[in-house]
């Protein structure tokens, strides 16, 4: 099981930032309403106590937590614990988890900036 990063708030991080570009596709919600999908879930955000995370983050960071499989976030390439700094040119890392929320879900397609553990250069 791959782990998340160990890092403070406001110190630099060695790793690289990957470029994810995610196209939504039409779907449904639970109560039936046609929406765009994504295809991952998320954790985190500033408002959050990463103590209590069953992932062992180790900060307030915006992390994936879950990628559904044959999905656009997975056909994207994204992984499962990739800590998105960036959403279409937005800093995620000062943000609360429903303004992330929020802001993923208003947009069909999502240019992202992920930091991947030990991940530090192309």
């Amino acid at each position: 099981m791959t782990m998340a990063f160990q890092h403070q708030a406001g110190t630099a991080m060695e790793c690289l930032s990957i470029p994810v570009t995610l196209h939504k596709e039409p779907g449904f919600d639970a109560d039936g309403k046609e929406v765009l999908k994504c295809g991952f879930k998320i954790g985190g955000g500033i408002d959050q106590d990463f103590r209590r995370s069953p992932h062992g983050y180790t900060d307030n960071g915006v992390y994936v937590t879950e990628v559904v499989q044959n999905s656009p976030a997975d056909r994207a390439g994204m992984r499962m614990h990739d800590k998105i700094l960036q959403c279409n040119g937005y800093d995620f890392t000062m943000v609360t988890h429903k303004k992330a929320v929020d802001y993923i879900k208003k947009h069909p397609t999502l240019n992202l900036l992920v930091a991947r553990k030990g991940v530090t250069s192309s």
